[in-house]
């Protein structure tokens, strides 16, 4: 049915899927391995202190603290554990990160003011949210073999249509799982005060690489984080940022108002009094990665992965290699294990040992 109604440029675009485009029913037994979630759910111990929190602390007829003071003091707390100086002044809090991401493009771009930035293949959210506001986007690729960004084509695209106003990047990046290089983190800091850099540790607490010391030291850098990876909180939809001071209040200014719910609030709150704990099984994780990560080599080729996750693509010619990935990923999904197709490659969040067996497993046959 038209809509004549509605801007004509929204009618082209695709939603964001989380299955990369596959809409269809999933098997009844799924091993979700494709949205890179921490595999294990919170502790029944602090899914009941929840439930006890909501019963005799929230109001459900009161709305959510608007000011999140007391989250971002303590989310403060947490990220000075890397030896940085942050104050609540220095947080904002979203509805997951895509919501900073929005917010940030309105603050920079959004009205002509300018392009963002994307060094593909990456976060797929940076483009759709930007199309979705009118915003251009530049893409530069990423060296097919190390997945690297080269300064020199990042720096001779900045003005080459729209001036770009924010660079986005991810640390470690989905869903190449590399880390920022030391040339890409010297060509982000020799960038202009009018261009905004965003860095995406979304992956943080499984590589520790932190730019954050350098983001509350420039007025032109922020650092995006979420609860929705290791702090096991991917249905609460928590995240937040890291900036100087004074691009904080601009982003308070743009975010809805009462954007957190109070239950939310109260497990983000739940989950760092609890980190030492949620966090300490990260070593084990990390180890099944690496073990699927030598089992997977003879199968794919594998890069080397900085999150909790593996990417991987056929050893096969470039013009087959997308028939053939489309072909694992269906196998994959018809046998059960749901991975992501993205990029040119395929993406396998790491799970539980059963589940990451069950994946080589199916793998070596569909293969």
């Amino acid at each position: 049915m038209p809509l004549p109604y509605l801007r004509p440029e929204l009618v082209a675009l695709a939603a964001y899927s989380s299955h990369g485009g596959d809409d269809q029913p999933l098997p009844a037994a799924i091993d979700h391995l494709d949205t890179n979630e921490y595999p294990e759910d919170l502790p029944s111990a602090l899914k009941e202190k929840l439930g006890w929190i909501y019963q005799q602390e929230i109001a459900a007829n009161r709305y959510p603290d608007g000011s999140h003071a007391q989250l971002r003091a303590a989310i403060a707390t947490y990220v000075n554990e890397s030896g940085t100086q942050a104050t609540a002044a220095n947080i904002s809090v979203g509805n997951g990160s895509d919501e900073l991401i929005r917010s940030l493009l309105i603050a920079t771009c959004l009205g002509g003011h300018g392009a963002a930035m994307v060094a593909t293949p990456t976060f797929s959210m940076y483009r759709i949210l930007a199309e979705t506001l009118g915003i251009p986007v530049v893409s530069v690729p990423r060296d097919p073999d190390t997945f690297a960004l080269d300064p020199g084509v990042a720096q001779s695209a900045l003005h080459q249509s729209q001036p770009v106003r924010v660079v986005f990047m991810v640390h470690p990046n989905s869903p190449t799982a590399n880390p920022l290089t030391p040339a890409e983190l010297d060509w982000l800091q020799q960038l202009p005060e009018n261009i905004l850099v965003v860095v995406d540790e979304a992956y943080f607490e499984f590589c520790h690489h932190t730019t954050v010391a350098i983001a509350l030291e420039r007025p032109n850098w922020v650092v995006l984080r979420t609860f929705s990876k290791a702090f096991r909180l991917a249905a609460h939809r928590v995240g937040y940022g890291v900036a100087h001071a004074d691009l904080i209040a601009v982003l308070e200014k743009v975010r809805l108002p009462y954007n957190l719910p109070s239950l939310t609030q109260a497990v983000a709150h739940l989950a760092l009094s609890h980190r030492q704990e949620l966090l300490a099984p990260i070593p084990q994780l990390l180890a099944e990665r690496d073990r699927l990560q030598r089992e997977i080599a003879p199968l794919l080729r594998v890069w080397p992965s900085a999150a909790n996750f593996i990417y991987g693509r056929p050893r096969s010619n470039l013009d087959i290699q997308d028939q053939e990935l489309h072909q694992i990923f269906q196998r994959l999904r018809e046998q059960g294990t749901l991975i992501r197709h993205t990029g040119g490659g395929l993406r396998i969040t790491i799970g539980t040992p059963k589940e990451n067996q069950r994946t080589l497993e199916r793998l070596k046959q569909a293969v």
